[in-house]
Formats: C-alpha cells, structure tokens, sequence
C-alpha cells in the first residue's frame, strides 16, 4: 500500500509540476509580448521625434532660405541712385528724419586736435629722406646704414669670374643688408667717395656657384657716392617750399603742426556731427540703393583680389571677417553699412540745407577739367553720375564751412 501510494504522489506531483511549467512559458510569453509592445511603442514615439525634429530642420532651413531670398541685396553699379542730380536724397526732407547736432557750438578739446611732437618730427624727417641725394663729397666717410653707389670687379686667383662686375654701371648697396657674402660691405666703412678699396672675402661652402663655393676672392672696388640726407636748414626750406611762402626753419615747423592741426580738427568735426546727430527714420528707397552699390563694391573687391592673387576670399562676406562667416550674417551686415551711409548722407545734406550753403557745379566741373583733363571727368560723370559728384561737393562744402568756423 505504501508502495503503491507513492506513486500515486508523485504522478499528482508530475501533473502539478506540468501545469507550473506551461503557466511559466505563458507568463514569460506575457512578459516578452508585453516588452515587444513597449518596444514598438517606443520606437514610434522616438521616430516620431526624429520625424518632428527633421520637420522643423526642414521648415527652419527652408524659412531661412526664404528669408535670406527676401532679403537678399541685388548689387548694383549706379553710385547716383536715390539721389537727385543736385545730390540730394530723393523724396527725402532730411530734417524731418533726423535729429541734428548743434553744429555752430561744438566744444573742441585742444588736446586732440593739436599737433604731437612726434607725428611733426616723423613727417619732418621723411619730407627730408624723400629728397636724399648722392654725394661725391669726399670728406664723407660712409657709415654703417648708409646706401652707397659703388662699381667692382672680382676675381679668384687672379682671374675674373662670371657675374662679378658691375661692369662700370654702378650699384646702389646699402651697407649692413647682407646682400653680398661674407663681411664686403663691412670692409667699405670708413672709405670716401672717390677712393679705391681692395676687398678680400670667402665664398661660403654652400654657395650656389659650385665653381666659387669655398674661395677666396678679391674685389677691386670704387666707391662712387654715398647718398645723403639733406639738413633742415633755411636754404633748404626755401629751395623746396618757396611756393607755399615758406623761407626759414620756423615758418615750416609751424606749417607742418598747422597741417596736422587741420588733419585733426577735420577728423573731430567731421565724427562729432555725425556721432551726436540721431537718426529717427531712414528714407527706405535710398537704404535700398545704398545697399546695392555697397554690395557692388564689396563684389568689385573680390574680383580685384582674384586677379591679383588673392585666393584667400572665396565670397564677399569672407571680406568682411568678424562675425560675418555666410550670405545671411553678410545681408545684415550690408543693411548696417548702409545705414552709417545713409545718416552720413543725412547729417551732411541736412547741415548744408540749414546753413544755406551752395555750390556751382559748372565752377567744379571746370576746376576737374583743368586739373585732371576732359576725358577724366568724363569718365567721372558717366561712371558715377551727376547726382553722386553733387553730393560729395556737398560733403566738402560743409566740412570747409565747419572748418571755418573753428580753425
């Protein structure tokens, strides 16, 4: 009996255990379902994100393609567009549009407009250094710096060698350049124009000439002139600057600082107008033509740079730097050019009208023919037309009125 209710036990157990298995596989069946569906739950969701997220790079990059075709500039060569053939903005009465500075009582620091001892001294010493001259003078010993003309004739044991000579035309050498080998131009100090100098040198081993590399060589030299720079003196300034009624040292000094003066005054006056005027309304129309020629010469540019080499700008904006990297940022750029141009044009046409200035174009023209000839102006008023010449008579009417007022 026992035996036989044993069996009976672990057959129950056997089916017991059955179900327990097939319940298991229906469970984990459950659970891999129910992560299948997780799953594809989340894909859809994370690929309806990637969708939306593609949909709004497409919209942003398509609305900023539509943007920048809006308002993207069309350049435009016409320098008088927008403007009347007086040179003034069309439709555009200036001082309903801005507010300008009190022009007739600006405060001028003297410190900035004077003159620096040292821009007067550099400007001094380079009028000088533009009339250096060769002197013969033979008490002048030449010194290291100087630039010297000087003939010569070498020749390796005796016998002369190719490329050597100056061959009687002169060379102009300044001495401590390196340009010849060895110490040569060290050898000519002290020497005088006139006199004959032996010089003995050493081709280095790694000279070009393989036939000269490693020798010595001498040179027969000629020290021709040595070039000099003239002295400020009276007899100086009356041979250079008689015409603008100069004869002594002081009279220049004083002209020098004076035109510095003028540079200055200029620059303070011709800043603070436009600094302390505010623009409340720019003339649309204008903007638009301002931008166009602006662009154009921005184009004009990168077509110069090409043709001389320049390959380093491959686009407009490239000329700009800065912040300015694409056609876009290169756009806004343009639009704040060309409103500096615009209140530039503003305050300047604005002064003119308020002070009652004038000019005679006639008188103008004539002046530009007399000085630079007919074809010029010519090319002048067919290139930029009669409204942009007007207007830039405009801009220097009002700078010499200003002038006037505080010189």
């Amino acid at each position: 009996m026992a035996k036989s209710k044993n069996i009976t036990i672990t057959e129950n157990e056997s089916k017991s255990s059955d179900i327990s298995k097939s319940k298991a596989k229906r469970e984990q069946r459950k659970k891999e379902v129910a992560k299948e569906r997780r799953h594809k739950r989340t894909a859809k969701i994370v690929g309806a994100a990637v969708v939306a997220a593609l949909v709004v790079i497409i919209a942003v990059s398509a609305g900023q393609n539509i943007y920048l075709a809006a308002m993207r500039t069309t350049s435009n060569s016409d320098f008088s567009a927008g403007l009347t053939t007086d040179g003034k903005i069309e439709s555009a009465n200036v001082k309903d549009l801005l507010t300008l500075v009190d022009y007739a009582n600006i405060p001028i620091p003297a410190d900035e407009v004077a003159a620096t001892d040292e821009e007067v001294e550099e400007s001094i010493s380079s009028t000088l250094a533009s009339h250096r001259e060769q002197s013969t003078d033979e008490t002048l010993e030449i010194q290291d710096g100087d630039t010297v003309n000087i003939d010569f004739v070498g020749s390796v044991d005796g016998v002369e060698f190719e490329g050597g000579s100056s061959n009687g035309s002169g060379y102009t050498l300044t001495i401590g350049s390196g340009s010849f080998v060895d110490d040569f131009e060290q050898q000519l100090i002290g020497h005088k124009p006139g006199e004959k100098v032996t010089v003995e040198v050493t081709f280095p081993d790694t000279y070009d000439n393989e036939e000269l590399a490693g020798k010595d060589a001498s040179f027969a030299v000629t020290v021709n002139s040595i070039t000099v720079t003239p002295e400020l003196t009276n007899d100086y300034v009356a041979a250079y600057f008689s015409e603008e009624g100069l004869s002594t040292v002081e009279e220049y000094r004083a002209y020098v600082e004076n035109q510095f003066y003028e540079q200055h005054l200029e620059e303070y006056l011709t800043n603070y107008i436009t600094d302390n005027s505010t623009v409340k309304s720019y003339p649309s129309a204008y903007l638009k033509a301002l931008r166009a020629v602006t662009k154009y010469n921005d184009e004009y540019m990168l077509q110069y740079y090409a043709a001389i080499g320049l390959t380093m700008y491959e686009n407009v904006w490239d000329l700009i730097g800065g912040d300015v990297t694409d056609e876009l940022s290169y756009e806004k750029d343009l639009r704040e050019r060309a409103k500096e141009l615009a209140k530039e044009a503003m305050v300047y046409q604005a002064i003119f009208e308020d002070a009652s200035l004038t000019i005679d174009m006639n008188a103008v023209i004539a002046e530009m023919t007399e000085d630079y000839g007919e074809e010029y102006v010519t090319n002048m008023r067919e290139s930029n037309g009669e409204g942009y010449l007007a207007q830039s008579e405009i801009r220097e009417a009002v700078i010499d009125y200003l002038m006037e007022l505080y010189k």
